[in-house]
């Protein structure tokens, strides 16, 4: 089984922005170490609690500090951005750390009203746009225009001598038939939706081969896991990530992700204690035996090729301890 790392950087109680993304440095390298296959790394814009605006940064930072695990954006938000200058960014990292640069393409905004209208006039529109957008930047990475477009006399400099791997990231049926007619692979944010996923994936599979492609078509599934030595320690550790999704939801988590103690001392309402139970539901928590049956029962579940897993704890040695936990299990 393939496995993989989405970080979305979060900052913990006790942490500072520095802090958290120093973390997140170290958990590329500890997944590199561990036999991970690719680490990912969010954006977002002006969210209390994630330290991320700009993964293109953070990729130059943690490519320097790692030798060969795969990394990437998961996502870089396309409608913020013209085509042209996100194909520079990421050939140039790609010429930096050669084989090694998947660049995520997603269309959601990242952040609030107000942070979306900071970084775009027009992001709605954009987002009408999405098609076309997606086959603009494919053209830049690969510089391949056709004559007579006004852009086939431009290239994205530099140009490396392999292209960054490009992924569609979505929860949607739209996402999916747009990564397929673009022969795109495609990642599925099972962690972050409730609809039905298997259905999706499977309509990505359908339309990628309805069209004869040559490659076989990709699919990862991103999922969220705690895992610890026990059940137990595992439910506990969870906590703070489970309650600090509820204070967000409330607009009272601007604090960053609660200490465990902290979480044991937050009061559900009724209301709060269904979403509660939503989101756990949505979550695979246990010990290293239990998450491994359950990643291989979602992997044939959904027809995925890989396994992304999201992790969120208070504290930085819990979230290296679960994927440790983890790779040791599986690898």
């Amino acid at each position: 089984m393939k496995l993989s790392i989405l970080d979305q950087s979060p900052i913990s109680s006790n942490q500072s922005a520095r802090e958290a993304l120093e973390g997140s440095v170290k958990l590329a390298q500890a997944g590199e170490k561990l036999g991970y296959s690719r680490y990912w790394i969010a954006e977002h814009h002006d969210l209390p609690g994630l330290a991320c605006p700009a993964p293109e940064v953070m990729l130059g930072c943690i490519g320097a500090q790692t030798k060969k695990i795969r990394i990437g954006s998961g996502a870089v938000l396309l409608p913020h951005y013209k085509p042209y200058k996100v194909a520079e960014v990421y050939h140039m990292l790609a010429t930096l750390f050669p084989d090694r640069i998947d660049i995520g393409i997603g269309r959601a905004p990242g952040g609030s009203a107000e942070a979306t209208n900071a970084l775009s006039d027009n992001f709605l529109q954009q987002v009408w746009k999405m098609p076309d957008l997606v086959k603009e930047l494919l053209h830049f990475l690969h510089n391949d225009f056709p004559e007579g477009h006004e852009f086939s006399g431009i290239k994205a400099s530099p140009t490396p001598d392999i292209a960054p791997e490009p992924w569609l990231l979505g929860t949607s049926i739209k996402s999916a038939r747009l990564a397929a007619e673009n022969g795109l692979a495609y990642a599925f944010g099972q962690f972050m939706s409730d609809n039905d996923g298997r259905a999706i994936i499977q309509e990505y599979l359908e339309c990628y081969k309805q069209r004869k492609r040559d490659q076989h078509p990709q699919v990862i599934l991103t999922v969220s896991v705690i895992c610890a030595e026990t059940n137990e320690k595992a439910e506990e550790v969870a906590l703070s990530s489970l309650i600090w999704s509820l204070q967000k939801e409330n607009r009272e988590g601007n604090q960053g992700v609660p200490s465990i103690q902290e979480a044991k001392q937050y009061i559900l309402n009724e209301k709060e204690q269904a979403t509660y139970s939503k989101l756990k539901q949505n979550m695979i928590i246990g010990n290293p035996s239990f998450v491994k049956q359950r990643l291989k029962e979602m992997q044939a579940f959904y027809k995925a090729d890989e396994i992304m897993i999201v992790t969120i704890t208070y504290s930085p040695k819990d979230r290296i301890s679960s994927y440790q936990l983890i790779a040791n299990e599986i690898f």
